[in-house]
């Protein structure tokens, strides 16, 4: 038995039916349905379990499990809809780094995941309790365990001794593992969907009988879309509604219904769930807004108990476009065309905006879903929708907040290597920000919090929802380019000119054509033209010109995209010419993509039908079309790196670091700013280097400090410390360039006499020579996770604002960015003459302090300011970390929000 304010708190989490149960810590009063659990099994099923079947074995193990708690025992049980159906426990006995585990299952509910799903959960449980190994004894012929434990993506060792075999399973995180949880996360979760957005019946609760009702409107587009299957109506007051027949309550349906559309009253809400839970609904969908807390945690209780997933409350609805479902549980004002983009949203208004946008460029939808509040289905279950459903080729996001940030984005970056993912990233304004007590929680804004989860998950974040219907169009229609060169065409000068400035605004290049391609295009396009970049093929151009030359440009190794800017003229209506023709004429594949820019297009994008039945992308202004192709050159250059690795570090003591955090939290229980000491021995618990220095609490303990630590050149520097000190700079706390003892002894009795009062002590250091001061830092974001920050150092960090930022754990590609990212990198790489700086030392300064964030989560904020940079190394100057007690939360543990 666990305590009795257990510290790991009851979670809910999917099977792979896709039904959900309770995991949970085991108490004292589930003594008898833990004995029951025993005692229902199967005489074979108990002599596996125990090696032999006695009477008082299931008496003996719940004895075991509900014992008074005991150090190093854990046992948590699964239940489901109130009833006890597995259990899974460790015993290390208190001491050492093994545990032997055991694990049941009640009869019938074999192949369904119950025991590894109570396995992972323990595996998290027991790695933060400092277990590393799991040894399980089991019969040789008890197939179903050995094979539990081989398919764990954890590495498993077997030693058979007679008809036993004993297992030991190494507990350690790595990317197999979270693997396979993903696998069989995406497997359940998208199980646990069916119901929702493949249902064979689904009711509508709360349809009206007079027109404007929300319910009555989801009701006709039930009908008047064409779904396939069985719908029916929930009002006490009708018996049908235009044309579907209408029953009393849930209960009383003919056929219990997979999906529950829920549109009454907000105060109803909650009692209309349990009903639909005890009926056996498997899915529901609240449209109704409005919900208070106490209504929004008895929805949730039910959804819960009865393992119903939920989309909302405050939505618009879903819909399943596939030909043989026709799906279409939205009040929205058209139907939503038939196509292969996955949407999710959580505002209404975007969601209509974006389905009347794929509708009217042809994409069309697969699936839809408003998420609303997004109690329950989230982004991250779409996803894996799309990623299963074999007809969605584009995800398309708009998400407000975030559950859990860390899993999410591992769904993502698996997900985005299939096919594109994209977002409106609502919420970048930092309105809500809190003032920042460090440079670390200065320069850390939603805003690059945001940005760093996109980069680094693959998603390719727009601005808005035209921008993102922009993407979408070429993203669709044209293969992505192999690099940034883009060539510009155009009949009209000036046109091309917005083309070229939009295009550098964007970030894209334009090279010049090589000599044999001008001679080349000269001989082609009418007398006048100019071939540079852009061609100006001028207004004399005809249909067949322009067609050639967008087609050698293509040949032509010099490009890796076509823009095409066209304008009307008197002299192509003159001559029959459709310049537009000659975008859209395809005599070929075309390995690179085009674009077209018409300046008198009414619609912002449009896609123009090619002839050889292909689309091609079509914008009113030149600055979308170079958006759009920049957004293809980033999804390319992110599909062509490899996956990143988090590399493994040597001279790091996580369990040394531990004790350090450990020992200032149980002195300061609120937290705070860690003292100079503890500071150093925490980061030298993972080899992060830092210049030498001395604590001095008196004017001779400075001196004597000074002696011993002045360099070549004799010089040192003092700062002054107390607590709750964070800018010494700014409080002009430092004394820098001292010489010789009267020296030193002036500027110790200068800062005793200016803070008088505070001052506790100081640290004296030797100057640093010269070089580059950078700044590294980390700041725990509270649903993000940790984020390392870096930049340009120094006193004016936060007025240049020169950082990137990315989400820890930091890959090998994660710190490539982070150092070439900011506007200072030339200066790492010698730019001013002085050569490059010690580029694998920073790295390991980066990598070493992600290590120390992911490690730690009561580390709110660490401060590295200056971090000085040259060829001969790189070293921390000043330190600062702030902790709190805060209890770490397995971000990949398998479970339901």
């Amino acid at each position: 038995m666990t305590d009795d304010k257990p510290k790991w708190p009851p979670v809910h989490a999917l099977l792979a039916d896709g039904t959900t149960v309770c995991i949970r810590p085991v108490a004292a009063d589930d003594h008898e349905q833990l004995q029951g659990l025993y005692e229902e099994m199967s005489p074979e099923n108990l002599r596996l379990r125990f090696f032999g079947v006695s009477r008082r074995s299931a008496e003996r193990a719940a004895d075991r499990a509900c014992a008074a708690p005991r150090p190093g025992y854990r046992a948590l049980l699964a239940e489901r809809t109130g009833q006890v159906v597995g259990l899974a426990e460790y015993d290390s006995g208190g001491a050492g780094t093994e545990a032997d585990v055991s694990i049941a299952v009640a009869d019938g509910l074999h192949h369904r995941g119950v025991g590894t799903l109570l396995v992972e959960h323990l595996v998290s449980a027991a790695r933060a309790e400092g277990v590393t190994a799991f040894t399980a004894d089991s019969l040789s012929e008890n197939r179903e365990v050995l094979r539990l434990f081989a398919d764990l993506g954890l590495r498993t060792a077997r030693r058979f001794e007679g008809p036993e075999v004993r297992c030991t399973i190494e507990l350690t995180e790595d990317d197999t593992y979270l693997s396979a949880v993903d696998e069989r996360g995406r497997a359940a979760d998208v199980a646990s969907l069916e119901p929702l957005l493949r249902p064979e019946a689904v009711a509508v609760v709360g349809a009206g009988r007079k027109p404007g009702s929300v319910g009555r409107a989801i009701l006709h587009h039930l009908k008047a879309g064409g779904y396939t299957r069985r719908v029916f109506a929930v009002n006490p007051a009708a018996t049908s509604l235009l044309g579907v027949p209408s029953h009393p309550s849930i209960s009383a349906l003919p056929r219990t219904p997979d999906l529950a559309v829920v549109a009454v009253p907000a105060a109803s809400v909650a009692q209309v769930a349990e009903e639909c839970g005890k009926a056996g609904v498997r899915s529901l969908l609240v449209v109704t807004a409005g919900l208070d807390a106490d209504q929004a945690q008895v929805l949730m209780a039910a959804c819960r108990t009865y393992g119903m997933r939920l989309v909302g409350p405050n939505c618009l609805g879903v819909s399943n476009t596939d030909p043989a479902l026709r799906l279409d549980a939205t009040f929205a004002a058209t139907h939503p065309r038939p196509g292969t983009a996955g949407v999710a949203v959580q505002s209404g208004g975007v969601g209509i905006a974006l389905l009347d946008g794929l509708s009217r460029l042809g994409i069309g939808v697969s699936t839809f879903a408003s998420l609303g509040d997004k109690y329950d289905v989230s982004g991250n279950d779409m996803l894996q929708w799309w990623e299963s459903d074999r007809r969605t080729d584009l995800a398309l996001l708009h998400l407000e907040s975030f559950g859990n940030p860390r899993a999410f984005s591992r769904t993502a970056r698996r997900v985005a290597r299939r096919m594109p993912v994209l977002t409106v990233d609502a919420g970048r304004t930092d309105a809500g920000r809190r003032a920042a007590a460090s440079h670390t929680a200065a320069a850390a804004t939603r805003t690059m919090t945001r940005t760093a989860l996109f980069t680094q998950a693959g998603i390719t974040a727009t601005h808005s929802v035209g921008e993102l219907l922009e993407a979408v169009a070429l993203l669709h229609s044209q293969p992505l380019p192999n690099g940034s060169r883009i060539a510009i065409v155009t009949n009209a000068g000036g046109a091309g000119v917005l083309a070229a400035d939009a295009c550098a605004e964007a970030g894209l290049t334009l090279p010049p054509p090589t000599p044999e391609l001008i001679d080349d295009l000269l001989a082609l396009l009418p007398d006048g033209a100019a071939v540079g970049n852009p061609v100006d093929a001028t207004a004399a151009v005809t249909e067949e010109q322009l067609g050639e030359c967008v087609d050698r440009i293509m040949r032509h190794g010099g490009a890796d995209a076509v823009l095409v800017a066209l304008v009307p003229t008197a002299v192509a209506a003159a001559t029959g010419d459709d310049l537009v023709r000659a975008v859209t004429r395809v005599s070929g594949p075309r390995p690179k993509p085009v674009v077209a820019v018409r300046l008198e297009q009414a619609m912002p994008v449009e896609l123009l039908p090619t002839t050889d039945g292909g689309t091609v992308p079509s914008y009113a202004e030149p600055q979308a079309a170079a958006r759009a192709l920049a957004h293809a050159v980033h999804r390319e250059a992110w599909l062509a790196r490899p996956a990143g690795t988090v590399p493994d570090l040597g001279g790091m003591d996580p369990a040394r670091a531990h004790c350090v955090v450990d020992s200032f939290l149980e002195a300061h229980p609120d937290g705070g700013w860690l003292e100079p000491h503890a500071c150093v021995e925490l980061l030298d618990s993972y080899g992060i280097t830092q210049l030498p220095w001395a604590w001095a609490d008196t004017e001779d303990d400075a001196v004597l400090a000074a002696e011993r630590l002045r360099g070549a050149d004799g010089r040192v520097v003092m700062k002054g410390h107390w607590p709750g000190l964070l800018h010494k700079t700014a409080e002009h706390a430092v004394h820098l360039d001292l010489r010789g003892e009267s020296q030193v002894r002036a500027a110790f009795r200068d800062l005793e006499t200016r803070f008088a009062g505070l001052l506790t002590g100081v640290v004296v250091q030797p100057l640093a020579d010269r070089g580059t001061e950078l700044f590294a830092g980390v700041v725990q974001d509270q649903v993000f996770g940790p984020l390392v920050v870096f930049g340009l150092g120094g006193t004016a960090t936060e007025a240049l604002a020169d950082h990137a930022a990315r989400l820890a754990p930091l890959t090998d590609h994660d710190v490539h960015d982070l150092i070439t990212t900011p506007r200072c990198a030339p200066l790492l790489f010698g730019a001013q003459g002085n050569g490059p700086v010690d580029l694998p030392d920073l790295e390991q300064l980066l990598l070493r302090l992600s290590h120390m964030a992911s490690d730690l989560p009561q580390l709110a904020e660490a401060d590295f300011n200056p971090v000085l940079a040259t060829p001969g190394g790189v070293t921390v100057l000043d330190a600062r970390v702030r902790l709190v007690p805060r209890r770490s939360q397995d971000p990949y543990l398998r479970r339901l929000r």
